[in-house]
């Protein structure tokens, strides 16, 4: 009998070995990487905030995800989500200790990028004059 694709694939992923040292380290790049996980961070490292505010304040994020970007921001420790007992409840969100430390990284990414933005556009330029028709944008 033939292995299936899902069979294979699932022996190549790392993290089925827990003691793999790549385990939950590409998991949190993703996570940190995501453009609504830094915009969602970011605005929480300003202050605690209602889901609303965190909704106007980052330009395009729809309710469905930034409600998925919360979720795994609590569930990773990154958010804690505090519920008050009002008629309608009232929620909020604010960073944790760990999420807190997590805005100096990103803060530190942020400046990186504006420092080399120049550079990169030439790089790019460059890139695209040499290799014509390849696509890459």
């Amino acid at each position: 009998m033939s292995v299936t694709h899902t069979e294979v694939t699932a022996t190549l992923d790392p993290c089925g070995a827990s003691d793999h040292p790549d385990c939950g380290i590409r998991d949190m790049l993703d996570r940190v990487g995501d453009t609504w996980t830094v915009m969602v961070v970011t605005e929480l490292g300003a202050s605690e905030r209602r889901f609303l505010e965190l909704q106007r304040a980052i330009d395009g994020i729809s309710q469905r995800m930034l409600t998925l970007t919360l979720r795994r921001l609590e569930r990773d420790g990154l958010v804690n989500r505090t519920v008050y007992p009002t008629v309608p409840a009232q929620v909020s969100y604010a960073l944790t200790d760990s999420g807190a430390r997590l805005t100096h990284l990103i803060k530190a990414l942020a400046d990186w990028s504006l420092a080399e933005r120049a550079a990169i556009a030439e790089a790019r330029q460059r890139y695209d004059d040499t290799h014509p028709g390849h696509g890459i944008r």
